[in-house]
């Protein structure tokens, strides 16, 4: 039933969704980033696993080599992610700093309430 080159994509499957649950369950907007992170490694592993190829090589020419090359292309692209992910979290956790620094909180509930009075 399991096929055992498929664990990564069990695993992707599940860390997608933990980050999903993460993201809708919650209130609080720290834990909401944090579930935004679990699922964007999600989609990186998904990304690297599909661009690896069993018994593939380094996508060198070099006429000894006959062998398959795994596709660099969703490597390159997963590093620029990366960077674009880091630059999302930095600018989510700036403005968790200056939403507490406004309301004194960081639970959604209190801030809507904040706002209606």
């Amino acid at each position: 039933m399991f096929d055992p080159g498929l664990y990564n994509y069990w695993i992707v499957i599940l860390l997608m969704m933990l980050g999903l649950y993460i993201v809708i369950a919650t209130r609080n907007l720290i834990k909401k980033l944090i579930g935004l992170n679990i699922f964007q490694v999600s989609v990186f592993m998904l990304y690297i696993s599909m661009g690896k190829i069993k018994g593939g090589t380094a996508p060198i020419l070099d006429k000894a080599v006959h062998a398959p090359y795994s596709n660099p292309v969703p490597h390159v692209l997963i590093l620029t992610a990366i960077v674009v992910g880091v630059a999302t979290t930095a600018l989510g956790l700036a403005l968790a700093v200056r939403i507490y620094e406004a309301y004194g909180s960081l639970e959604e509930h209190e801030i809507q309430q904040q706002d209606a009075e």
